[in-house]
C-alpha cells in the first residue's frame, strides 16, 4: 500500500477518533486523551509502526492535540473570568520543566512499560468515575513552592501519558482550598504549556529515530494530529451540552466500566 492510499484509508479513521473524543471528553469532563491514546495504540498496530515506537508515538500525538484544544479552553475560562492567573503562573515553572522530563522518560521507556503505566491510570480514572471520589476541599491555600513542586510532578506523569493533567491537577488544587470552578479553569491554563513543552520535546526527542513513518514531525504524527483537531474541538461542545440532557451520571459508569475493560486488554496484551 502506498503512503497516499494509507493516508486515504485511515485519515477518516483519525477524524472519527477526535469526533468521538471530544464527544466524550465535553460529555464526562474527561481529557480527550484518556480515549485518544488507546485508540492510537490500536491504529498505529494496524498500520504496522515500529512495534518499539507505536506506544511513544500514540502518547506524542495526543499531547499534540491537547494543544489546540487546550488554548479554546483556556480563553473561555478567561472570558468567564474563572482563571486565577497567580496559581497558574505559580504552576508553570514546574508543569513545563515536568513535561520535558516526562517526554524524555517516556522516550527512554519500552513500549510495553509505557503501554502498562498508562492502562493503570485508565483503572485509577475508571474507579474515580465509578465511586464518583470527590477530594476533601482545604482551609489553606498552597504557596508558591508547593505550587511549583506539585506542576513538575503532574508534568512528568502528564507529558509521559498524553493527557492534558486535570486529573491530577483539578483535585490538588480543590485540596489547597480553591473553588471547583477555578481549579478546572487553572488546570486548563496549566494544560495548555505542559502540552506544548511535551509535545515540542517529543518533536526533537524522535527527530532521528529511524522507522517512523512519513508524515511525522519527531514522535508526532501529523497525520493523526490533523485528523484529530479536525473534529474534537467541534464536538467537545456538543458533548458539555449533551450532559446536561443525558442520564450523565449512568452513562459514566457505564463509560467507566469500558475504560477499565480497555485498560486490562492493554494489560494482557502486554
Amino acid at each position: 500500500m502506498t503512503g497516499v492510499e494509507s493516508l486515504v484509508l485511515y485519515v477518516p479513521l483519525y477524524v472519527i477518533a477526535g469526533a468521538a473524543a471530544g464527544l466524550l471528553a465535553g460529555l464526562f469532563g474527561l481529557g480527550g486523551g484518556v480515549i485518544l491514546v488507546p485508540v492510537l495504540l490500536w491504529l498505529f498496530a494496524w498500520q504496522g509502526f515500529p512495534a518499539e515506537t507505536i506506544a511513544v508515538t500514540a502518547v506524542a500525538t495526543s499531547l499534540a492535540t491537547i494543544v489546540v484544544t487546550g488554548l479554546s479552553s483556556v480563553l473561555a475560562h478567561h472570558r468567564l473570568g474563572s482563571l486565577d492567573w497567580t496559581v497558574a503562573r505559580a504552576l508553570l515553572p514546574g508543569i513545563v520543566g515536568g513535561a520535558v522530563a516526562g517526554a524524555w522518560v517516556a522516550d527512554r521507556l519500552p513500549g510495553a512499560w509505557l503501554e502498562t503505566t498508562f492502562a493503570l491510570y485508565l483503572l485509577l480514572v475508571a474507579f474515580q468515575m465509578v465511586w464518583r471520589w470527590q477530594p476533601r476541599p482545604g482551609s489553606r491555600p498552597p504557596g508558591a513552592g508547593w505550587l511549583a513542586g506539585a506542576g513538575g510532578v503532574i508534568g512528568l506523569v502528564a507529558a509521559m501519558l498524553g493527557i492534558g493533567g486535570g486529573t491530577l491537577t483539578v483535585p490538588l488544587l480543590v485540596r489547597w482550598a480553591l473553588p471547583m470552578r477555578t481549579a478546572v479553569a487553572v488546570s486548563s491554563a496549566a494544560g495548555l504549556p505542559l502540552a506544548a513543552a511535551g509535545t515540542a520535546s517529543y518533536g526533537l526527542l524522535g527527530w532521528d529515530t529511524p522507522g517512523l513513518p512519513p508524515g511525522s514531525l519527531g514522535y508526532v504524527y501529523l497525520p493523526a494530529f490533523l485528523g484529530i483537531v479536525a473534529t474534537s474541538t467541534l464536538t467537545a461542545p456538543l458533548g458539555a451540552k449533551l450532559a446536561h440532557r443525558l442520564p450523565a451520571g449512568t452513562l459514566k459508569r457505564l463509560f467507566a466500566v469500558i475504560l477499565a475493560l480497555i485498560a486490562l486488554r492493554i494489560l494482557l496484551r502486554g
